[in-house]
């Protein structure tokens, strides 16, 4: 692989204040705000990378663990954990830090699955990774781990959304916050 960079190469970190006109009516900053910087700095490590255009395919495991609060900095810190031929999976973790009391909070970590595209917006090859230290080579592991297991995952869901039997499984229905109403009696099943 001659064209192949090093995941330094391409880390990224954004930082910005987090004001008021970000915020919901509980002072906490909106959730959308913090996925729309994630996007930006997933954007800005995979193009660095490719070297091309990238687009968002698709984003994992987002818990935001602690809220982000008005006057906080936030840094966005993203680096390359995994690349296919025409995709790469990055990784962000988010850090909030308070000015006056210097208390730092990771926030929340996630994976972004961005795609190189060429100039007609068909995907396009990107450079190989350098793995370079030990925790280079874990990121990669885990990318291709966490694959296996989002396929797995998706199979499992396309099949529960095709084969459930409403009949047969409306006793499942029976402990959960929810009311049946549809024209058929449904006393009987209960």
């Amino acid at each position: 692989m001659e064209n192949a960079k090093s995941v330094n190469s391409s880390r990224t970190t954004i930082t910005e204040l987090m004001i008021p006109s970000y915020a919901n009516f509980g002072g906490k900053i909106h959730g959308g705000i913090l996925l729309s910087l994630m996007d930006k700095v997933a954007y800005a490590c995979a193009a660095k990378h490719a070297g091309t255009y990238v687009v968002t395919v698709s984003v994992d495991n987002v818990e935001f663990k602690k809220p982000v609060e008005v006057g906080e900095l936030v840094s966005l810190h993203a680096s390359i954990n995994y690349v296919g031929r025409s995709s790469l999976i990055i990784g962000i973790r988010v850090i909030a830090e308070n000015i006056k009391s210097q208390e730092v909070k990771h926030t929340n970590t996630s994976y972004f699955t961005m795609v190189a595209k060429d100039e007609d917006g068909k995907p396009t090859e990107v450079p190989g990774l350098i793995l370079e230290s030990d925790d280079d080579i874990r990121r990669f592991l885990e990318a291709i781990r966490r694959k296996e297991i989002k396929n797995a995952y998706k199979g499992l869901l396309d099949d529960a959304k095709t084969s459930i039997d409403i009949d047969q499984n409306l006793y499942l229905l029976q402990n959960e916050r929810c009311i049946v109403k549809r024209d058929r009696d449904m006393e009987s099943l209960w």
